[in-house]
C-alpha cells in the first residue's frame, strides 16, 4: 500500500455467521478498495438441526460464541491509535433467519459488544454481489453463493445493482439433513435431492429476460472453493491459488461422483478437503451442479471476495 494510501485507509470488520461456517474480515477501505488485513475462518455449524426443530442448539450458540471470543482478540489486535477499527459488522444469515430462538442468540453476542443483524436473502444476495463482482467490471455476471442453509443467486452488471436476485432455502446442510441419510448417500437419495434443487433453480432462470443471460459464473463461499482445493490436491489451503480458479462443469461431476461415493470416514481424509465440512459437502457440490446446469455453464470462476467484503464496503459507505 502507497504511503498516502495507507494515510487515508479507513479500517472495519465484518462477522459473517453462517449455517455451517462462521468467519471474519479486518480490512482496510482505500479509495473504494477493500485491503484485507486478516481473514479468520472456523466451522461451527450453527445451523445444525435447525431445518426439522426450528431452533438453534444450545451447544451449537456456544461454539460461535467461542469462536467470536477468538475472532475479536484478532480484531483488537489490529486496532491502533493510527488506525482504529471504526465499525465491526455482524450478520448471521438461513439457520438464523429460521430459527424462533435467533433473539437468544442475538443477545450473547450483544454480550460481546456485537450487535447482530439477522439478514434477509435478498440482503445477503446483494452483499455477496458487491463483494464478488468488483473484480469483473463490465462483465455481466452470475454470482452464486451455496450456504448452509441457503444459495443465493444474483445476476447483474459488475459493479452496478443486482437485476435480479433470490435466496433459496436450498443449502448443504439442510439438503444434507432432508435427503442423504445413508452414509454413503444412496442414488436414490442424490437423484431426489437432485430433482427438488433442479426444480426450484429452472423457475429463476427461466425468468430471465434474454438479455440479462451471464457471460461469467462466479461461485463463492466454501463449497466452491473446495472444489478447487480437492481438484489441485491442496494439503495446506492456499487462497491465492483458488481465487480466480475456473473449474468446469465435468471436473465438478467428477468430485461430486467421487465424494458420494465415499463413508464420510474416508471422506473426510481427501486432501484439500477440511475435515468439517465432511458431513455436507457432497450436498453443496450436487447444488452448485445444478446452478450450473439451470444456468446453462460450463464452467465456475471460485471467488475469495464474497458477503466479508461487501459488509466491509457497506460499513466504509456509512
Amino acid at each position: 500500500m502507497e504511503a498516502q494510501d495507507a494515510q487515508d485507509a479507513r479500517r472495519f470488520a465484518a462477522v459473517d455467521i453462517g449455517t455451517v461456517t462462521c468467519r471474519m474480515l479486518v480490512a482496510d477501505v482505500v479509495g473504494g478498495r477493500v485491503v484485507p488485513l486478516a481473514k479468520e475462518y472456523a466451522i461451527t455449524n450453527l445451523g445444525e438441526g435447525v431445518d426439522a426443530s426450528g431452533e438453534l442448539l444450545d451447544e451449537a450458540m456456544e461454539r460461535v460464541a467461542r469462536t467470536i471470543d477468538r475472532y475479536l482478540a484478532v480484531r483488537d489486535a489490529l486496532s491502533t491509535p493510527e488506525h482504529p477499527v471504526l465499525k465491526t459488522a455482524c450478520v448471521a444469515t438461513s439457520a438464523a433467519r429460521d430459527a424462533r430462538n435467533a433473539s437468544e442468540f442475538a443477545r450473547m453476542l450483544a454480550d460481546r459488544g456485537l450487535a447482530l443483524a439477522v439478514i434477509p436473502g435478498e440482503q445477503e444476495a446483494a452483499l455477496s454481489f458487491a463483494g464478488a463482482s468488483a473484480e469483473f467490471p463490465g462483465e455481466r455476471i452470475l454470482v452464486v453463493d451455496v450456504g448452509g442453509g441457503s444459495t443465493e443467486l444474483i445476476v447483474g452488471l459488475a459493479g452496478a445493482a443486482p437485476q435480479k436476485a433470490h435466496s433459496f432455502d436450498i443449502g448443504c446442510r439442510r439438503v444434507t439433513e432432508r435427503f442423504l441419510a445413508s452414509d454413503p448417500p444412496a442414488a436414490s437419495e442424490l437423484c431426489a435431492a437432485r430433482a427438488w434443487c433442479a426444480e426450484q433453480f429452472a423457475a429463476y432462470f427461466e425468468e430471465l429476460p434474454e438479455g440479462a443471460r451471464p457471460d461469467r459464473m462466479v461461485a463463492v463461499a466454501g463449497t466452491a472453493t473446495t472444489a478447487v482445493s480437492i481438484r489441485e490436491g491442496m494439503e495446506t489451503y492456499d487462497s491465492d491459488r483458488v481465487h480466480g480458479a475456473r473449474v468446469s462443469l465435468e471436473e465438478l461431476e467428477g468430485i461430486t461422483r467421487r465424494l458420494a461415493a465415499l463413508p464420510l470416514e474416508e471422506r473426510a481424509q481427501v486432501v484439500g478437503l477440511d475435515p468439517g465440512r465432511a458431513p455436507v459437502i457432497t450436498a453443496g457440490l450436487l447444488i452448485l451442479e445444478e446452478v450450473m446446469r439451470a444456468a446453462g455453464v460450463g464452467a465456475f470462476t471460485a471467488s475469495e471476495s464474497d458477503i466479508l467484503q461487501g459488509m466491509v464496503l457497506r460499513a466504509a459507505q456509512g
